[in-house]
């Protein structure tokens, strides 16, 4: 009797993202979203105030970028995907 197992790679980057205690969810600014809209996405989805998140959203617009969440990269990958599911730059770092 046999077993095949598959071998599975990480990359330098994936396996540090992970050891990592604190990762950092990025909103970065573009040209396509409003500032209503990210607003929006900041208070629904990471529950901040309306004034936290027209704060960040000036950040954004003026510095380029802004983190917006600090947590494992579980977490992080999780929020990523819900802000750029509805349009947002976001990265995780």
């Amino acid at each position: 009797m046999s077993v095949q197992t598959e071998e599975e790679t990480f990359t330098l980057e994936e396996i540090l993202a992970v050891v990592k205690t604190s990762n950092r969810l990025v909103l970065w600014n573009d040209e396509t979203n409003t500032f209503d809209h990210v607003i929006h996405c900041l208070m629904k989805h990471l529950q901040y105030s309306e004034r936290q998140a027209e704060q960040i959203a000036w950040k954004v617009h003026n510095e380029g970028k802004c983190t917006v969440l600090e947590g494992s990269y579980t977490e992080m990958e999780i929020y990523r995907k819900i802000l750029k599911s509805e349009g947002l730059s976001v990265s995780v770092e």
